[in-house]
């Protein structure tokens, strides 16, 4: 009995998407065969033509997967950012752990913005532009009553906030390395405190620590 056969077919489709996924992401699409993924899944390359008969097939439907994850977490992420600095702290690391968690969602969004711009343009507006409404409508609120900067311009804040997130979580395993000592946090605070300064007008103002 093939290996196909002993999964059952919703697992396939599922175990498929997900090493299509890290291997677009680390090979690019162009670098990456129907055999490859099946070789990564341990199914027959005719098992992964019976759910995408087409490599772009697939590549639409790890897409669709990948922006229907994150439709159902960053919205409300970024609107509870903008409710206030010390719940905007806490968020903005949720919003961090989350592009981290799993690299490869950023990594695979970055190599589709840099190899199919136009095309990965309108995927992308289709999809985030209802979230820029509504956040941006946040943001405006906090503007109103005083709380956030009246000079941001809010639906530019939510996309620089998301290619913060997506290229802090494709580049910092690397660029981390640059500096010395715990590189990865450091590169973490600092984009909290360069995403909160850009936000609101007063911060409460964090104790120094004593030199020892």
């Amino acid at each position: 009995m093939s290996k196909s056969r002993e999964l059952p077919q919703l697992d396939v489709r599922k175990a498929t998407l997900e090493a299509a996924r890290r291997l677009f992401a680390a090979r690019g699409f162009e670098g990456t065969a129907i055999q490859d993924v099946a070789s990564a899944v341990g199914v027959s390359k005719q098992a992964v033509l019976h759910y995408f008969s087409t490599k772009a097939e697939l590549r639409e439907a790890v897409l669709a997967d990948l922006l229907a994850h994150w439709g159902a977490v960053l919205p409300r992420l970024l609107l509870e950012a903008s409710g206030g600095y010390r719940r905007f702290t806490a968020v903005f690391g949720t919003l961090v752990r989350f592009f981290n968690e799993e690299p490869s969602w950023a990594k695979l969004v970055v190599r589709e913005i840099l190899d199919r711009p136009e095309e990965t343009r309108a995927q992308l507006k289709a999809v985030v532009r209802p979230w820029i409404e509504a956040i941006s409508e946040s943001v405006r609120t906090g503007q109103g009553s005083g709380i956030l900067r009246g000079d941001v311009d809010p639906e530019a804040w939510v996309v620089e906030m998301l290619q913060l997130g997506l290229f802090s979580a494709a580049g910092h395993p690397v660029l981390a390395g640059a500096i010395d000592g715990h590189g990865e946090h450091r590169l973490h605070q600092e984009l909290n405190r360069i995403a909160s300064t850009s936000l609101f007008n007063d911060r409460p103002s964090q104790p120094k620590k004593k030199d020892r």
